[in-house]
């Protein structure tokens, strides 16, 4: 017998069979639609995810700070990420760019509103990476010393200026609040109503012989003195204004290594609120006493430390070699490209648990097949003692059976996948409509690759093939003389 043969006498036996055809099969539409449905929202979940890094550019991308007090060794000092730092991480081999973190409080004045925010140096060449290029309406910056600015979308809201493109252009006052020396001893020697030398005329002078009130008149005068000198220093700031135009509009972006400050200003514009001395408040001015930089300013200033340095570099250059000789200098490195590999290999992880899940139901529906076969083996031992007689070995009728097993699969498989497809479509629309009434950005959550067909249709026949293995080597053993002679 030929192939061609078995198709027409097993399609020929299940045509007679309808209604049991129709049941088994369902077991195999369910499963496989179910296995369909599983693997379709782990394929769109890793898509998205790769479409995010691949959009960011985040795959030559990698976050630097400074290693923790003690993760460089006992007795090692763990190095400054200052501008020193950022020379010689430029220096390693296949970086391209390299930019620091530098944010701070600002003042944004619009037309009739006020807002207060947080600002972020950004230097041209790091606005022409994908990471920052994401612009709604406008343009990036002329150079680093454009009065210019970037607004995210929802500060250009919060500002009232509008959609996108009609805040392009617009006219804004940026201020920031400074805390500079001289304020500082000013209210050392004038402050709270009350001169130093009013308070020096306070001593008694031939009690400074005895040391007990000596070290009390010192000690008090001391911390009076810091306590004036700290609240002049933080309460009369000095306020820096400078007006800025809009030059572009970009999408918000919040929270994580990837965020984004609603405001980006240039170079230009942060040196010149900085170049009085700290800007923003108690917090920024602590943080800056901590890493020595309180007194800097104009004049000779004391070279800045950064909190996290991004490094874009070349994607032909392996990730983890860039990532060994920044660790090799005692900085910390957070690499997307190693995040993107533990993503894939969660992925991996995932579709196998899915898969799995699919194959519990698939082969329970396999269960269905091997009771159908093994009914038809007793309702056709004349057929199969007729097919023998007539000169079919074993082998022919065996195969008979496994190409009937292999049509129920087949089209069991091919509906699962049809009814499969369905179900992730409405679950994409109902799940696209919460996203779109919650205001979350819409996203695809399925996919169909064609490799998901494929396996679908491998594994469903390749079960059900599987399934009919049993029963079609009881048919083959069938003696054709005891058939005949039962009938």
């Amino acid at each position: 017998m030929t192939f061609r043969d078995h198709v027409t006498v097993s399609a020929g036996n299940l045509r007679r069979m309808k209604l049991r055809t129709v049941l088994t099969s369902s077991g195999i539409v369910i499963a496989i639609a179910a296995f369909v449905a599983m693997l379709s929202f782990g394929a769109g979940s890793q898509r998205n995810i790769e479409g995010e890094f691949e959009k960011l550019g985040l795959l030559s991308l990698m976050q630097v700070s400074s290693a923790r007090p003690g993760s460089a060794g006992d007795t090692a000092k763990a190095p400054r990420l200052d501008d020193a730092a950022l020379e010689r991480l430029s220096a390693v081999h296949g970086v391209e760019l390299v930019y620091p973190y530098d944010a701070f409080s600002v003042r944004v004045e619009g037309a009739d509103t006020i807002r207060t925010s947080k600002a972020q140096t950004l230097p041209v060449a790091a606005l022409r990476t994908r990471l920052h290029a994401n612009l709604l309406a406008g343009r990036l910056f002329e150079s680093d010393t454009a009065r210019e600015v970037l607004l995210s979308q929802d500060m250009a809201h919060d500002l009232g200026l509008g959609a996108p493109d009609s805040a392009v252009g617009r006219r804004l006052i940026l201020s920031v609040r400074v805390s500079t020396i001289d304020s500082g001893l000013a209210h050392v020697l004038t402050g709270d109503g009350e001169t130093l030398f009013a308070r020096l005329r306070r001593i008694k002078l031939d009690s400074l012989m005895y040391r007990n009130y000596r070290t009390r008149v010192l000690r008090s005068e001391a911390n009076e003195a810091l306590r004036r000198f700290v609240g002049g220093y933080i309460g009369s700031q000095e306020v820096v204004r400078d007006t800025v135009a809009v030059a572009g509009v970009r999408e918000s972006r919040r929270g994580g290594p990837m965020r984004g400050e609603p405001v980006a200003v240039t170079v230009r514009t942060a040196r010149r609120f900085s170049s009085r001395g700290p800007v923003g408040g108690p917090t920024e001015l602590f943080a800056a006493m901590s890493k020595g930089t309180l007194f800097s300013g104009s004049g000779t200033p004391i070279e800045k430390e950064y909190p996290n340095v991004s490094i874009s570099f070349n994607p032909r250059v392996p990730y983890s070699q860039v990532r060994d000789s920044i660790q090799a200098m005692g900085f910390r490195v957070f690499s997307f490209a190693e995040q993107f590999e533990s993503i894939q290999r969660f992925f991996l992880y995932f579709d196998v648990g899915l898969g799995v899940v699919g194959m519990i139901a698939l082969l329970t529906a396999s269960l269905g097949i091997v009771n159908t076969m093994v009914m038809s083996i007793t309702e056709r031992r004349r057929e199969i003692g007729i097919l023998k007689s007539l000169g079919a070995d074993d082998i022919d009728i065996r195969r008979l059976f496994l190409v009937e097993s292999g049509i129920i699969g087949a089209i069991g498989t091919t509906f699962g996948i049809l009814f499969g497809w369905l179900a992730t479509r409405v679950l994409s629309l109902i799940a696209l409509g919460y996203l779109r009434n919650q205001g979350l950005p819409e996203m695809e959550l399925f996919a169909m690759p064609p490799w998901l067909l494929l396996i679908a249709l491998g594994v469903g026949i390749g079960v059900s093939v599987l399934a009919g293995t049993y029963p079609a080597g009881r048919a083959a053993r069938v003696d054709p003389v005891q058939a005949l002679r039962g009938e």
